[in-house]
């Protein structure tokens, strides 16, 4: 039996000719996949009768896979379509191969009844029928995909799948009994939430979508991508689902990414995103295209909470690959925010609730590095850290965006970190409520890792390192170059050795106002812009992860010398270890440490570098001394000072608050007031430290030492602020000692780099 999905006279047509040539004229009925005609052809058939699902296909025409689509391409995927089948004709008269059969994987009748008693639970007739229907669909999916490749993986019949499940049923059946409704209620509104929600992907809708919204970056940024480990991806992804987690720095990620997995012939994935952008026309198209829209907040909507899992638990048990941005949000000081742990709860108990041997169990996370030379959007980012309003997404918001995104800004780099597999990083994590928070971290470590060192955030690192003040192109160079050399052992983007390319460096962000180039003195100088400091901050954040444990080994010597202690040995590693776990734990919430044993190894590896005949060092009283000096380069006020003086800013509005904090936006703007002041009187590093997203972050580590609640003592708040303040003055001291080291460059004047 041959079940043919033609809609019209042509692909009937064609599935007679395919059908002779392949069984010749006789044993072999056609059966249309029409309900009722399907449903007498299998009361007839005996259980040894097998049925072969075709479908004809209108394949577009061979091109390039980052091309956008021709207006042929777009017929041609829609022809399908049964509104369209009149264009038959005319798509197979441009080319024979434009109409080609394909036929899905076979099965008899009796496989068929038993998978779907398994399935559906014994359906009747009708359920049979429907049943057969959906695995043709499906199995003529994965036989199309064998022609167009995997990048126009689809999924069908979602919504009727689900609720058709026998152990969805069951699941609801329980919710209904919590929720004192029918399960035929609970089933209702679980279709209806999933028709809210899920994508209802198309080959023409995915091209359509890439055309339309290929404005928003085709034109702003070259993609840079490491290939190298796609490959290997892609054939894992054959076998399991693969959940993309990336960070998240502009509204066009989601179309880079997609853009990047096209070209090597990935399925599209399917998109978590907030319903805030649902309006028309990105939601109309973006849900066809693979946008998978949630509602912001679930409240106590127990049903849509099922909804979410069942989905969820369904793309996994199919291996269509998911995708969405941890952080929760986009950044606003250009470094990775704390994770967001709720769609990561429901993925973990949709994948729970699928059987042992299903490949959904354990998905592939994938942390995913999206670096940019620059972005238009970040001056808007920048300034919502001092407490401007987020600008409502709207048509209007869209169109702006689009023309701003006309401007070529330098390039995207896209890197993929290290697979982790769900099960392991779940056991490793062990049980408990922090868990999820572990495997989350292990994320975003992942993330920070593949991220590549870029020039703009080597120069704007180095620039902000001195002081405000205007520099010459040779004290550009002089402060750039310690920090290059440092950093070159990483996968640095670009070549800061050369004046040509530093140079070009420069006038790039003097193009997007971040540095101001004044040339009406004997000397063209640089620095940067006036009120652009937290703009600049954004790009040299993005490098800070890189530096992070060279900054905390400055600070842990620093700190073994101030004690004054008659050390040497092992007791100066032990010493080092206590002041690097401190810190450690006091910028938690900044930054993302490795676990504590491979911390440790990192230090150790940072120490060989800075001084490779260190343990000849410490065996003297002096060593930490001796190794501190041996450094042409210290990071830890450029990497650690903005984010501990921000807690220092918070640490001091805390410890002057009487009662429990009630009102968290009105004591955030005490302290952006008080930071203002302090900025004002020269008391601050810079003017990135009066940021509202890194107050808030400060507020959490509070929160964590309990300090935060009604019955928090004056003295645990003024104990916290002695304790940063003292870390601060250890950074702003290694600041003066940055400065000495750079006084050659700064005409000999000992600290000028540094306030």
């Amino acid at each position: 039996m041959v079940l043919s999905g033609a809609r019209s006279r042509v692909e009937r047509e064609l599935v007679r000719e395919w059908t002779a040539t392949t069984y010749g004229e006789n044993g072999v009925r056609v059966v249309t996949d029409d309900g009722r005609e399907l449903a007498g052809a299998l009361d007839g058939a005996g259980p040894d009768t097998t049925v072969v699902p075709v479908r004809v296909v209108w394949p577009p025409a061979e091109r390039d896979s980052s091309d956008p689509p021709a207006l042929t391409d777009l017929l041609s995927l829609s022809a399908r379509r049964r509104g369209l089948r009149h264009a038959h004709a005319r798509v197979r008269g441009w080319s024979a191969s434009r109409g080609r059969v394909v036929a899905g994987d076979a099965a008899t009748v009796e496989q068929l009844r038993r998978e779907g008693d398994r399935e559906l639970g014994a359906p009747d007739g009708a359920g049979f029928v429907a049943f057969v229907r959906r695995r043709a669909t499906l199995a003529c999916d994965r036989a199309e995909r064998r022609l167009t490749g995997d990048r126009y993986k689809v999924p069908r019949l979602m919504a009727e799948q689900i609720v058709a499940s026998a152990a969805v049923r069951e699941r609801a059946a329980a919710l209904a009994g919590e929720l004192d409704l029918s399960v035929d209620e609970v089933l209702a509104r679980t279709a209806s939430c999933l028709a809210e929600m899920a994508a209802v992907q198309s080959p023409p809708a995915i091209e359509t979508f890439r055309s339309v919204m290929s404005p928003l970056h085709r034109k702003a940024w070259d993609l840079d991508v490491d290939a190298s480990s796609l490959e290997s991806l892609r054939e894992q992804g054959r076998a399991r689902p693969l959940v993309f987690l990336p960070s998240h720095r502009s509204y066009a990620d989601p179309l880079v990414l997609a853009e990047v997995l096209h070209a090597h012939d990935f399925p599209r994935n399917h998109v978590l995103g907030g319903n805030n952008l649902a309006f028309w026309p990105l939601g109309t198209l973006g849900r066809r295209a693979g946008i998978v829209f949630i509602r912001r907040s679930f409240g106590d909507d127990a049903v849509y909470k099922f909804a979410v899992r069942e989905y969820f638990g369904h793309l996994l048990d199919k291996r269509f690959n998911l995708e969405w941005y941890i952080e929760g949000g986009r950044t606003r000081t250009g470094k990775l925010r704390p994770p967001k742990y709720g769609l990561l709860r429901y993925l973990v108990d949709a994948a729970d609730q699928l059987p042992a041997d299903s490949p959904g169990r354990d998905p592939l996370l994938v942390p995913v590095s999206l670096h940019y030379d620059q972005l238009h959007e970040v001056g808007a980012l920048a300034a919502e850290q001092g407490g401007a309003g987020k600008k409502a997404e709207g048509l209007g918001w869209l169109a702006g965006y689009m023309r701003d995104q006309q401007r070529r800004i330098g390039s995207a780099r896209i890197r993929f970190g290290e697979p982790i597999a769900l099960r392991a990083a779940l056991d490793e994590a062990g049980e408990g409520r922090s868990q999820l928070e572990k495997v989350a971290f292990r994320i975003c470590v992942g993330i920070n890792r593949s991220t590549p060192v870029t020039p703009t955030s080597v120069v704007t690192f180095a620039l902000l390192g001195a002081g405000g003040r205007a520099l010459t192109f040779e004290q550009v160079r002089g402060v750039v170059e310690p920090v290059r050399t440092l950093l070159e052992r990483l996968p640095a983007i670009g070549d800061l050795g050369s004046d040509e390319a530093l140079d070009d460096t420069l006038e790039r962000l003097v193009s997007v106002g971040v540095v101001e180039r004044f040339d009406g003195g004997p000397q063209t100088v640089w620095s940067i812009g006036a009120d652009r400091h937290h703009v600049a901050a954004f790009y040299r954040n993005g490098v800070l992860h890189h530096l992070l444990t060279r900054a905390v080994l400055e600070l842990a010597l620093l700190a073994v010398v101030d004690t004054g202690r008659d050390l040497a040995g092992d007791a100066v590693l032990e010493a080092c270890w206590e002041a690097a776990l401190a810190l450690r734990d006091l910028l938690k919430f900044d930054f993302f440490f490795s676990r504590k044993r491979d911390f440790r190894d990192e230090l150790l590896a940072e120490l060989d570098r800075l001084a490779p005949d260190w343990r000849d060092a410490i065996a003297a009283p002096d060593g930490p001394a001796v190794i501190l000096g041996q450094a042409d380069l210290l990071v830890a006020p450029g990497t650690l000072l903005p984010f501990v003086e921000s807690q220092w800013v918070v640490a001091s509005v805390l410890a002057d608050h009487s009662g429990g904090l009630e009102d968290r936006d009105s004591f955030l703007d005490a302290c952006t007031g008080l930071g203002q002041q302090w900025w004002r009187q020269q008391r601050l590093h810079g003017a990135d430290v009066v940021s509202r997203e890194l107050f808030s972050t400060a507020l959490r580590a509070a929160d964590n030492r309990g300090l935060l609640g009604a019955d928090a003592t004056p003295e645990a708040r003024a104990a916290w602020r002695d304790e940063v303040a003292a870390i601060r003055d250890r950074l702003r001291r290694a600041g003066r000692r940055e400065g000495e080291l750079r006084a050659a460059v700064f005409g000999g004047v000992p600290g000028a780099g540094q306030q």
